[in-house]
């Protein structure tokens, strides 16, 4: 199965970029990375050390239901450029492992699909996963606590 990585659009990024509110109708909160592990979901990839970001709540669904799951979130604070969607697995993702499962076309969790995936294995998971047409996209977030860090889609 050919899967591609999707970050969150422009249009999102760049209204929070903006100083417009987030979906909780929140100004995002400013922060300076200090060189750890700060992921961007717009161009998915680390904030430097001594760059701004912006802390932000996002909901990565169209529709609002009881499994659209709301967290935060951090991007760039300056313009960046969207990570162009690819087969190959993000920089960012460079934990030991995340949170990997899929969603109907309803936006609804397909239970007994998520599992703890190392790092490694993403790629082949999420694709194994939309191997089964009831799964329309697949989440990669993180492990520790939960937030959304990318969406997978079939290629």
């Amino acid at each position: 199965m050919n899967i591609r990585y999707e970050a969150i659009s422009t249009d999102i990024a760049r209204s929070l970029q903006n100083g417009d509110p987030d979906v909780y109708g929140n100004v995002p909160e400013r922060a300076v990375s200090d060189g750890s592990r700060i992921p961007c979901r717009h161009c998915l990839k680390l904030v430097d050390e001594g760059d701004e970001y912006l802390i932000v709540a996002h909901r990565p669904f169209c529709n609002l239901q009881p499994y659209s799951e709301t967290g935060p979130i951090f991007l760039h604070a300056d313009f960046c450029e969207r990570a162009t969607p690819d087969a190959a697995l993000p920089d960012m993702l460079n934990s030991p492992a995340y949170l990997v499962r899929g969603y109907d076309a309803d936006e609804r969790i397909i239970y007994g699909t998520g599992q703890m995936v190392p790092t490694a294995d993403i790629s082949t998971y999420a694709g194994s996963l939309l191997a089964d047409n009831k799964v329309q996209f697949v989440h990669v977030r993180s492990a520790e606590n939960n937030c959304f860090q990318c969406r997978v889609e079939r290629d």
